[in-house]
């Protein structure tokens, strides 16, 4: 121990803050290197549940078309909404899920507003005059508005190479879908950009909020949010829209109350809390092109011959997302 009287030599001290720098190293590096594995697990675990929900989402476009043949447009959109809060607010109360907290309520309000009304609302406004596949290569720029958003809100700054890989990419998605409708928008492209906005903000506000709560939790109680205004629409929606059940009809609805509304949401806002939301976004480049594929096989809509160098492209951007580095 040294005292204030005692000599002091400063190539010791020197020394000495070496060697306690070098033994800090030591004690650190193992930590490290015990710590890597587990952070590359769980951005593998993130990436996988963030690419579960695209594939969830990238239903959601034929089975909200195959629910149109049953249901009105107000009808499909607010039972869904009801289904999907039933089974949310059951895993929430069996599971002993405490309320949120007051701070909460406003960001959970705008993910309601967002992923659960708005965005379910106006796609399927829009899928009663577009086919599928041009409404799945429209909402192909939501990774792009996602990301923006997330700039703001955040204060994030991707760097250049994401930014540039993430413009290519819509780019991409953009030039297909002028391409399959002769460079025209089609009449219900409004409600798909509007679409896209909200969307945008629903995904920002949720995936922020993921990582203070499970994922589940965050699209559980936006839905629980909503069911008072989604049960009260389904009463006037079925009682002023004709209702003409099919089995493909009640399986459409099925799976966007289920898979779309509640499993791909849950999935998604966890890989994003895992792996970021700019980057989670980036994976729904691909989601344009998997809903070309449920139209082709579930709807029977004709494929563009550009649909494979159109995914290509898109994969290549991706790729370039997923390793690009990003700066607070």
């Amino acid at each position: 121990m040294r005292t204030k009287n005692s000599a002091i030599d400063p190539g010791s001290i020197a020394a000495a803050d070496a060697d306690d720098c070098g033994a800090e190293e030591q004690t650190r590096a193992p930590r490290a290197d015990a710590a890597a594995p587990a952070v590359r697990t769980g951005s593998r675990q993130g990436t996988l549940l963030a690419s579960l929900g695209v594939v969830a989402f990238s239903l959601t476009f034929p089975s909200t078309v195959w629910g149109l043949e049953s249901f009105g447009p107000w009808s499909l959109v607010a039972v869904r909404s009801v289904l999907a809060a039933v089974i949310a607010g059951g895993f929430l109360l069996v599971l002993r899920v405490p309320l949120p907290e007051r701070r909460h309520l406003g960001p959970l309000l705008v993910v309601a507003g967002g992923v659960v009304v708005g965005f379910p609302l106006l796609t399927t406004l829009a899928l009663r005059t577009s086919t599928a596949s041009h409404a799945a290569v429209v909402v192909g720029l939501l990774p792009l508005t996602t990301a923006a958003f997330a700039a703001v809100r955040t204060g994030r700054r991707p760097s250049r190479t994401f930014w540039a890989a993430a413009v290519a990419g819509a780019a991409v998605v953009l030039g297909f879908t002028l391409g399959r409708n002769g460079g025209a928008p089609s009449a219900g492209d409004l409600y798909l950009f509007a679409a896209l906005l909200v969307c945008a903000a629903g995904y920002t506000e949720g995936g922020r909020l993921a990582g203070l709560m499970p994922g589940w939790q965050v699209i559980g109680w936006a839905l629980v949010l909503c069911l008072p205004l989604a049960a009260t629409g389904a009463v006037f929606a079925l009682m002023a829209e004709p209702v003409l059940p099919s089995v493909r009809g009640v399986a459409g609805l099925l799976w966007v109350a289920a898979g779309s509304t509640f499993f791909g949401l849950y999935v998604w806002y966890r890989g994003m809390a895992a792996i970021g939301i700019a980057r989670a976004s980036q994976l729904q480049l691909a989601q344009p092109l998997l809903t070309l594929l449920w139209s082709v096989l579930l709807l029977a809509e004709p494929l563009s011959p550009a649909a494979p160098a159109a995914a290509a492209a898109v994969l290549v951007c991706i790729a370039v997302t997923q390793r690009a580095s990003t700066r607070g």
